[in-house]
């Protein structure tokens, strides 16, 4: 795997749009916060672009993206939102013009498209973290700053990225490269020629939010019977808030999970809160080794610097 250059204060760090439109005023407040971190974010008017459902035409977005990946004086990317659009850009995309300069990008939700093109097709540590809207937007409360410095400013293993809220719901302990995101997407990538194909031996990180617990069954099964899930070490989920069935008689997602992985080899833990959550977004590196570790406190230690 390539590595990005750490981030370090004064840094440009351009702010990119591949999936759907945002409010201004989030925007605004998440371009102050990252000013008030000590970075240099910048963007070009396109970010702004509007159409339907997403920020823009495909090729304004994907050229963006590019422009900025290519230009000598950005040192990363973060992705104002999720939403959907973002698989629009990858048939647009120069996988031998990104892998020339790795740099770092930054997103979930929707952006699992990217992140996962970025580690599987162009070997660059991609980070599953904080957007702008709804994240840095909202300051400290909304991202996890000591993931993101640890994972994203210190050319080190970042140890543990641990959370009360975890827990295991299979005992073990494994390890691998470390890749994953929201499952909608990774699922909707197979049968195209950017389909999720994680190597044997993997840990995968699985997101998501607002998921009934029998379309979440229906995605795990269709893992399984791909063959996909056989290829895990272990499974990470997400915090997957509202995901349990709504009412009181409906089933929550948790022994739905048990369940179905009950048969599972390896470690299995939930409650991670990277990507969607309702506290503070943890910034996990995908595409460096991790271990899953039970027992007294569940955790996932990277084990692995993510920059150089």
């Amino acid at each position: 795997m390539r590595k990005p250059r750490a981030l370090r204060p004064g840094d440009r760090i351009a702010l990119v749009a591949p999936a759907s439109p945002f409010p201004r005023e989030s925007f605004d407040a998440g371009v102050a916060e990252l000013r008030r971190l000590g970075y240099d974010p910048v963007y070009d008017e396109s970010v702004f672009a509007r159409r339907r459902y997403v920020a823009g035409e495909p090729a304004v977005r994907a050229a963006s993206f590019r422009r900025a990946w290519t230009d000598d004086s950005i040192a990363a990317l973060i992705a104002v939102r999720g939403g959907y659009g973002s698989v629009h850009l990858l048939p647009l995309m120069d996988a031998a013009e990104i892998a020339r300069t790795p740099k770092a990008f930054i997103g979930y939700s929707d952006n699992t498209s990217i992140l996962d093109w970025l580690v599987r097709r162009c070997g660059i540590v991609a980070f599953h973290g904080p957007m702008i809207d709804g994240r840095f937007a909202k300051g400290e409360g909304a991202y996890d700053r000591d993931s993101f410095t640890r994972v994203l400013c210190q050319p080190a293993p970042a140890g543990c990225i641990g959370h009360p809220q975890i827990e295991a719901l299979r005992p073990g302990e494994a390890s691998g490269p470390l890749i994953g995101g929201t499952l909608t997407q990774l699922l909707a990538s197979l049968g195209t020629p950017y389909a999720f194909d994680p190597p044997q031996g993997h840990i995968l990180f699985i997101d998501e939010v607002a998921e009934r617990p029998y379309r979440i069954d229906r995605m795990l099964t269709q893992l399984r019977l791909s063959g996909l899930l056989a290829r895990a070490a272990g499974i990470v989920f997400g915090e997957m808030p509202r995901c349990d069935e709504p009412g009181e008689s409906g089933p929550a997602l948790k022994p739905v999970l048990a369940e179905l992985l009950a048969d599972f080899p390896g470690p299995v833990l939930f409650g991670l809160p990277s990507g969607h959550t309702d506290g503070a977004c943890m910034t996990l590196p995908f595409g460096v080794r991790a271990r899953v570790v039970t027992g007294h406190k569940p955790a996932l230690i990277i084990e692995e610097a993510a920059v150089v």
